[in-house]
């Protein structure tokens, strides 16, 4: 990665691309999103200062773990304007979406047990699959496809 002098503030966006590993576009996309802010020069040139690199690896690192980018807007809000996220200020943040990540893996995991059966069910039953339907009280009950004089709903169990 290039350094960048300590002296000089304000990065551009080819120098906070450079040394982010973030695209272009993608630090304009985060700026449009409103998770970097830049100010613009007399050229109308864009400069961020150097707190936007640890928020764009804070940014990135929340991606890959699968939180909306929505949350993360939230997230970062939280901080101070213009000071740089430190590794408590992850490990806060980081906190309150462990909840949101064990639930993913709980449903990934009812997935992965899921997908062999599932398979080989032949159902092709949207409305009563295990995997596309999970929360389906008869679906747990029964496998394969269900005949429509089956089929028992709140409206008509009596």
């Amino acid at each position: 990665m290039p350094q960048i002098p300590e002296k000089i503030h304000e990065l551009s966006v080819g120098q906070l691309s450079a040394r982010s590993g973030a695209a272009v576009s993608a630090l304009h996309f985060y700026e449009s999103k409103g998770l970097i802010s830049s100010r613009r020069t007399t050229g109308n040139q864009r400069r961020y200062s150097r707190d936007a690199l640890r928020r764009v690896a804070f940014v990135r690192a929340a991606q890959r773990v699968g939180i909306p980018l929505a949350t993360i807007r939230e997230a970062l809000a939280e901080l101070p304007e213009e000071r740089t996220p430190t590794r408590e200020d992850w490990a806060r943040l980081s906190e309150a979406w462990r909840s949101e990540l064990d639930e993913r893996i709980k449903q990934l995991g009812r997935l992965r047990d899921h997908l062999t059966d599932c398979i080989g069910c032949g159902c092709l039953s949207l409305e009563n699959c295990v995997l596309s339907n999970p929360d389906d009280v008869v679906g747990e009950g029964m496998t394969g496809s269900r005949l429509m004089g089956e089929r028992r709903t709140p409206a008509n169990s009596g």
